[in-house]
């Protein structure tokens, strides 16, 4: 039993019924769930898993911290600020870099604001041209410098239209942005909204990524932590929603005012089958256990020939992550696993991290059907929660694809909720 959760069944009458049930503990459910029970409203949370997190999910295996699928919590997102305890967290942060990987080798981009040592790497002729450089300098301090709203509201293309309109030339393009995004976004034709992208550059221009010592999975355990005793019940999963409330997998039905369903795309649909729902990413990550770390720094490496999306070796990031005397590598890549792929997988990696990889062993790999919506232009940034009266969808799908529109989306609905029972 957690802390604030009781594994299936109920542990008193008055888990019977409830002002307003929220279905699904990921982030988004839990900021909805976390903004009712402040208001003094009587909510209960509804996990069909084991844990809270939903996707942020982090599990020990054999010894090891393995996130489901490769995230990152960036410190300039205002809801993660708000809503969490950061210091506690005791967060590791990434180079403020990436290292690309291509027929040069390994070239780096890094901020060089914050790293002043790394200037010489984006000297004229080394990454990109003078043009590009003056271009990318330009499109950085705009975004960086501009209102969140004024980007929100510019006019949406795809973001490889928004680069070109910036000056950025195609071969800085293939050389460093559609490697780098085609992680951030988990598509490879930079199709994604332009809106969105110029957020996504501009909180990495101002944050700083991090992970949690024991996992991203401790994100939403901080925002489980601070709920009141009993409000999350996990292993209850939901078999549908009735006129009165929701119908648990046991036959139950139990009553509420309102139902949030705070899942997934694919949960949603089976819930609530009118509501319309993006389309999602899928993503595979496959981790690896060296004798030693291949690169010796926390940084993000990609590659340019796009073979797999990222790599890093998390222990590098996160010494917790691993056992004394081991590394754990992380690669993940668009789509599912098929036959013959982690071999392929290995090998890249182990190509652009300049090593031999016969001594590594795989751990597991963890694929994420719903790991982000499409975000194809034109993209609304926020859209109401409402369903039909009493019935309400948040999460990132429904917002950004990002645990700050998860959080924002589960914000939303819960303001959405009180105004509706007050009024």
């Amino acid at each position: 039993m957690s802390a604030t959760g009781a594994p299936g069944g109920r542990t008193s009458a008055a888990q019977d019924r409830a002002d307003v049930l929220v279905v699904g503990a990921g982030v988004a459910g839990l900021a909805c769930a976390r903004d009712l029970a402040a208001a003094g409203v009587d909510v209960q949370v509804l996990e069909a898993g084991d844990e809270v997190g939903g996707r942020m999910r982090s599990d020990e295996v054999d010894g090891f911290v393995v996130d489901r699928g490769f995230q990152v919590c960036n410190t300039s997102y205002p809801q993660v600020r708000r809503r969490l305890p950061l210091r506690k967290l005791r967060l590791r942060p990434f180079t403020a870099g990436v290292l690309v990987h291509g027929p040069a080798g390994r070239l780096r981009f890094s901020d060089p604001s914050r790293r002043p040592r790394t200037l010489p790497d984006l000297l004229p002729g080394r990454f990109a041209g003078p043009r590009d450089l003056a271009a990318l300098a330009a499109l950085s301090a705009r975004d960086m410098l501009a209102p969140p709203r004024r980007l929100k509201r510019s006019a949406d293309t795809t973001t490889r239209t928004a680069l070109a309109d910036a000056g950025i030339s195609d071969e800085l393009v293939e050389r460093f942005f559609r490697p780098f995004l085609s992680g951030v976004f988990l598509e490879d034709e930079l199709e994604t909204s332009a809106r969105f992208f110029h957020l996504v550059w501009r909180s990495m221009l101002r944050g700083t990524l991090c992970l949690p010592a024991a996992g991203v999975g401790a994100l939403p355990r901080a925002l489980s932590a601070a709920l009141p005793p009993y409000v999350v019940r996990l292993e209850s999963p939901v078999a549908g929603l009735t006129d009165a409330g929701v119908l648990t997998v046991e036959g139950d039905e139990i009553p509420a005012r309102a139902v949030v369903v705070a899942t997934g795309p694919g949960a949603v649909a089976g819930l609530l089958p009118d509501v319309s729902t993006p389309e999602t990413r899928v993503v595979t990550t496959y981790y690896h256990v060296a004798p030693r770390s291949p690169l010796g720094e926390p940084t993000l490496l990609v590659d340019n020939r796009r073979r797999f999306l990222n790599t890093c070796v998390l222990s590098d990031v996160v010494p917790e992550y691993a056992p004394p005397g081991l590394a754990l590598v992380a690669t993940s890549v668009l789509g599912r696993n098929t036959a013959g792929r982690e071999r392929a997988v290995r090998a890249a990696a182990g190509e652009a991290y300049g090593t031999g990889t016969d001594g590594w062993d795989l751990l597991t790999q963890r694929t994420v059907e719903d790991a982000l919506p499409a975000m194809t232009p034109p993209q609304p940034l926020t859209r109401t929660t409402r369903v039909t009266p009493g019935r309400y969808v948040c999460g990132d799908h429904r917002a950004t694809g990002s645990v700050q529109g998860a959080l924002a989306s589960g914000a939303r609905a819960a303001r959405e909720v009180l105004h509706d029972l007050r009024h």
